[in-house]
This record gives structure tokens, C-alpha cells and sequence, in this order.
């Protein structure tokens, strides 16, 4: 008569263990993922009771009692493992996702984010007939600023505009640095008028802010509405806006100029 082999019923009740407890990773790494490393801790919780409550309820028998809670132990340990290493993972991701859309210093868009959402807005603009906006934006004297106070002023003053600038912007509204001193505002759906008054606004706060930090500078805005004619490319827009900007800086610096692009 076959006698079973105890060493094969042991591997085998081995894996039906591990496949069952894989069983409770799903539901932890799913809800980390998408709900966040608290949530995922509740779920740990909860999935490492319901395992040690299956393994009671199972007849599974331990030559000691510690066992069966050192076993228990060990499987929230892993859930919680688990759920710590996926929400960290999570975290860097999106750390790495946001520097590659936003500039490191100042927290603004950088050129390629700025870039790419302008395209789809003119597309978008292109299509409905729907006028928008772009503000240019340069600091002036900036360099002397950086010369006579120092990198970490010149640092601060970066940070203040964007910072001073977004405070004044629309949720819709986007603003980005392009490098350098220079800065752009996108005004979706937004006519001369409109950009008028926010960017006066814009203006204001920072030429307040400066002359409370006594930083020597002041700002060449360029303000250009595309209603019709609209060009095809990002390129083409920010050409523009800077050409009416550097008109601007030309003509004495420290000032706003608006135009409605005609083509």
C-alpha cells in the first residue's frame, strides 16, 4: 500500500501557506498605491488579523502557543514591509515626475512643461476661436542685483516673482520660469482686457515686494493677445512675447506694453 510521503505534504502545505499568504499582499499594495501609506497600514492591519484568524480556524496545530503568535508577528511585519517600501517608492516617483516639469529652484513650470501645455492650449484656442494671452516677463538689472548682493539674493528674488506671481493667477492660469531671469505667464481664454488687470496686479505686488526688501530691481513686461492668426507653434508664441518684452527694455525698462497679435 503507497504511504504518503510526510516531507512532500509538508512542501505542499509550505506553498499553499505562501501562495495564500501572497493572497493578502494584492489588496495592501493596490490600496498603498492609489490611497496612501495610512490607508495601506489599515489594510496591513486588518489582512494580518484575518490571517491569523484563517490560521487559527484552519486546525493548523504548533508544538507551542508562542508560535502561533510569533508567525502572526511575522506577517504583519511583512505587510507592513510592504507598505512602507511602496509608499516611499510612490513618494519618489512622484518627486521625479514633478522635477521634470517644474523648475528646481523657483517651484514654477520649467520651458519643456510650460511648452508642452501652451501647445495643447493653442491647438485648444486654434479649434473653439478662443482668444488667450502670454506675459513675458524679465527682471531688470538683475545681474547688478546678483553683483553687489550676492547669488542667495538673486536666488530669493526668483523664488519672491514666482511665488508673488502665482498668488495673483487664476487655478486655469499658468506661470513658468525659462531660464534665467525670465519668466512667462499664460492667460488662457483671456482677452487684453482681462490679462490688463492681472497682470497690473502682478506688477504691483512685485514692485511692493522689492522696495520692502530694497532689492534695485524692476520688471520689462511684455503682454501679447493672440485672437486670430493664431501661429502653430509654442516657439513661434514665445518669440513673440519676448520680441514685445525686449521692446519694453529697450524704451527705458520698468514698464508694461500690451498688443493684440494680428499675423
Amino acid at each position: 500500500m503507497y504511504s504518503p510521503n510526510p516531507s512532500c505534504e509538508s512542501q505542499e502545505n509550505l506553498q499553499e501557506e505562501v501562495i495564500c499568504t501572497l493572497f493578502y499582499l494584492i489588496p495592501i499594495a493596490i490600496v498603498t498605491w492609489f490611497g496612501g501609506r495610512l490607508l495601506g497600514i489599515v489594510v496591513a492591519i486588518v489582512n494580518a488579523l484575518a490571517w491569523a484568524f484563517a490560521d487559527s480556524s484552519s486546525g493548523h496545530t504548533y508544538s507551542h502557543t508562542a508560535i502561533f503568535y510569533w508567525n502572526s508577528t511575522v506577517v504583519f511585519g511583512i505587510f507592513l514591509v510592504l507598505t512602507l517600501l511602496l509608499s516611499v517608492l510612490k513618494d519618489a516617483l512622484e518627486k521625479q515626475t514633478a522635477l521634470a516639469f517644474t523648475d528646481y529652484l523657483t517651484g514654477a513650470l520649467n520651458r519643456r512643461a510650460f511648452s508642452d501645455l501652451l501647445q495643447m492650449e493653442i491647438d485648444r484656442s486654434k479649434r473653439y476661436k478662443h482668444p488667450f494671452t502670454v506675459a513675458y516677463i524679465d527682471i531688470d538689472n538683475f545681474k547688478q542685483l546678483n553683483d553687489k548682493f550676492g547669488h542667495r539674493a538673486g536666488d530669493l528674488v526668483l523664488c519672491t516673482v514666482a511665488d508673488l506671481a502665482r498668488t495673483q493667477l487664476r487655478s486655469t492660469d499658468l506661470c513658468a520660469r525659462l531660464g534665467g531671469d525670465e519668466f512667462a505667464l499664460f492667460f488662457p481664454e483671456s482677452g487684453q482686457e482681462a490679462a490688463q488687470i492681472i497682470t497690473s496686479k502682478i506688477q504691483l505686488c512685485l514692485l511692493g515686494e522689492m522696495e520692502k526688501n530694497k532689492w534695485p530691481v524692476t520688471f520689462s513686461i511684455g503682454v501679447l493677445t493672440f485672437i486670430d492668426n493664431i501661429p502653430h507653434t509654442v516657439d513661434e508664441v514665445i518669440d513673440l512675447s519676448d520680441s514685445l518684452m525686449y521692446a519694453v527694455k529697450n524704451n527705458g525698462k520698468d514698464a508694461i506694453r500690451y498688443s493684440i497679435y494680428t499675423g
